[in-house]
């Protein structure tokens, strides 16, 4: 059910045990386990965690004592020693030898406990902990759908490097051409973009990364442009070459690439559901004594029934398949019957939305035809727009005002209408729809929900506050002030304008994309939490007391301050340099490493994953499904189950022949 391998021992103490393993109590604590020991980053020497990230300002962070945050890492070390046990133990030491990630698995526990040791000997002193670096494995390996995004990003990254080579040879030539044309002259003035950017190879290398982000620019070429405009040709050639052709070339190849990732995955879960499947009907037809000249076998529906009774699956997919057995006329299943009574689990329901209520009077008839009809939502929407308009209008009149000189009463009075308006609007529909049919809706609860929030504060402000009139500028009273309130009050009258997206088709589209990658990716984002992790702490023990508050850096970053720099050029200054010049310039490698790691590849995976989700939807939209898959739409990891392959009966028969503790009679 869970797409799981089924190369695992099957006698029956192994299987108690393979139950007990799979059981959500223990999965929810090996879970817990997971991220307790990922959370000890937080707590543990050096640690930064502090209200503010300022370093002239924070206080200092609170230093666990040695063996505390060490005792809970050693609970959490127990408990994976027991996971690689019983996972080691159920499929037995021939498939172990085979599985390269349970090896791994033992390897990082191995190193993890001796540096736990080594750390405890020094009394928690040392500087270097290679077990915090170890610990997103303990993340990785625990999802198999990590494990098969991990596996085919590997599988993409040759076609990624050649890209990235043509991108290190753009970056070369062009620092070449730059320490060309910005050489050291006799003029001190004349230099001014040699002395700032291309000095040496190092900085003229660093200059046009950093450009390629376009995070400096344009300020690389101000120098240079200053003194003759045609030097801007230079960088007008870099950047398009670089941004809009190499960039986008890599996104292509790497769409081109790792378009197929879902394809692949979902057809190797399908064979394993298939798989698994199979190998219960061999293992019940075998309780059942076949002729020898039968020429093929059988399961008893009669023994079917009572194993899906202790059967733990989804409630839908168990009554379907139980009321087909019913309705079967025989006795008892072939091999392909058995499979087809199985693509149930395929497939998952369309809520179906309650009935409406039916009412005997005249006028509610025509009332819940008026207040049910679409063109009633049509007009909620266009009411919605225009509060947004007058609160636009007054926030443009008022933003030059001081809080003294600013007069609540026309917004105060606007919003007391509108919101009223909303409340008429929700119990209308509720008339007309019934509370049960209202709420099933998604976007009514959303729209309910933030109605019954304003018409609560709305009713405190004018308990605190009293009613508006004219010249409505109260003292503070209560917990916030009245213009706090109103605030409050019109950030939720704006976000319950998103109320329009079901209704424009194209934006409800690409919402629906954007929540099932939200939803479903969530092995994409575990492995975005591993990458992010592993640089963080390799960060802290690289960089650990690199920004002072005070010092060299300072007084260089307040004299970029003083020359008219922008404040994110202050920021930029303060958190760049004392990493590159305080430590040294090798320092460059790790940011350029995050760089190539973070911004290049990961994002541009996320686009493909994005690209291949949106055109499946969008192709979806075009061609309707048939009417026969009106009940039912696909799971979204079978959202192309339209264009997957079968496995035959002679691949799975061979694959189960290769189980190595299932012995099969035939």
């Amino acid at each position: 059910l869970q797409y799981r391998s089924i190369n695992h021992r099957v006698d029956s103490k192994s299987l108690w045990l393979y139950r007990w393993y799979y059981s959500r109590t223990c999965q929810w604590i090996l879970s817990l386990t997971i991220t307790i020991i990922l959370a000890l980053a937080f707590v543990e020497k050096p640690s930064s965690l502090t209200i503010t990230s300022d370093v002239r300002y924070r206080l200092p962070a609170w230093n666990p004592p040695c063996g505390l945050t060490e005792s809970i890492e050693l609970l959490c070390f127990l408990v994976f020693m027991v996971d690689v046990s019983v996972k080691s133990y159920l499929i037995g030491w021939e498939e172990f030898w085979k599985n390269k990630w349970l090896m791994a698995y033992i390897l990082t526990l191995i190193v993890s406990l001796t540096d736990w040791i080594v750390s405890l000997s020094f009394f928690c002193t040392e500087n270097v902990r290679i077990r915090r670096i170890l610990r997103p494995f303990f993340l990785l390996q625990n999802s198999s759908m990590m494990k098969k995004t991990l596996k085919s990003i590997n599988s993409t990254l040759p076609e990624m490097a050649s890209v990235v080579l043509l991108l290190a040879v753009h970056l070369s030539l062009f620092t070449m051409f730059a320490m060309l044309l910005f050489a050291r002259t006799k003029d001190d003035q004349q230099d001014k973009e040699w002395v700032g950017y291309f000095r040496n190879l190092p900085d003229s290398l660093t200059s046009l990364l950093v450009l390629l982000t376009t995070a400096n620019n344009p300020d690389v070429m101000i120098p240079a442009y200053s003194k003759n405009r045609a030097y801007s040709v230079f960088f007008i050639l870099f950047t398009v070459l670089g941004n809009l052709f190499l960039m986008n070339l890599l996104t292509a190849i790497i769409y081109n690439q790792f378009r197929g990732y879902l394809l692949k995955s979902v057809q190797s879960s399908l064979f394993r559901r298939r798989l698994g499947i199979r190998a219960a009907f061999e293992v019940l037809s075998s309780l059942k004594e076949t002729p020898a000249n039968a020429q093929q076998s059988y399961v008893s529906i009669g023994a079917l029934l009572q194993v899906l009774q202790k059967v733990e699956m989804d409630s839908r997919c168990k009554q379907a398949i139980m009321r087909s057995l019913k309705m079967c006329s025989c006795d008892q299943l072939s091999a392909a019957q058995f499979q087809k009574l199985f693509e149930e689990l395929d497939k998952d329901a369309i809520k179906q939305h309650p009935p409406s209520p039916q009412y005997r009077s005249h006028f509610l008839q025509k009332m819940q035809f008026a207040f049910g009809h679409p063109y009633f939502g049509y007009l909620g929407n266009v009411v919605a727009l225009a509060n947004i308009v007058s609160i636009c209008v007054v926030l443009v009149m008022d933003a030059d005002k001081q809080p003294s000189e600013r007069d609540d009463f026309f917004l105060g009075a606007i919003n007391c209408f509108f919101i009223l308006y909303y409340l008429l609007e929700m119990l209308l529909k509720i008339l007309a729809m019934g509370l049960k049919r209202y709420l099933s809706y998604p976007s009514n609860r959303f729209d309910g929900l933030l109605t019954v929030i304003l018409l609560i504060l709305e009713i405190a402000t004018f308990a605190v506050y009293g009613f508006p009139h004219p010249g409505w500028r109260p003292e503070f009273m209560g917990l916030l002030s009245l213009w706090d309130m109103v605030r409050l009050v019109n950030m939720l009258i704006v976000f319950r304008f998103l109320r329009i997206i079901p209704n424009m088709k194209f934006m409800a589209l690409v919402v629906t994309t954007l929540l099932d990658l939200v939803k479903n990716l969530r092995a994409f984002a575990g492995i975005l939490v591993v990458v992010f992790y592993a640089f963080a702490i390799t960060g802290i023990m690289l960089f650990k007391g690199a920004v002072v508050p005070l010092g060299n850096t300072r007084k260089k970053c307040d004299f970029v301050a003083l020359l008219g720099h922008f404040e994110a050029e202050i920021i930029y200054c303060l958190l760049y340099l004392p990493f590159v010049n305080l430590i040294c310039r090798w320092a460059k490698i790790y940011f350029v490493a995050w760089w190539l790691i973070s911004s290049v590849i990961w994002v541009n995976l996320f686009i493909a994953l994005l690209l291949e989700n949106f055109i499946h939807k969008w192709d979806r939209r075009c061609h309707r499904e048939p009417l026969s898959d009106i009940e039912y739409q696909r799971t979204v990891e079978l959202m192309f189950r339209d264009v997957l392959e079968e496995p035959t009966e002679e691949e799975l028969m061979e694959k189960l022949h290769q189980h190595p503790h299932l012995q099969l009679c035939r």
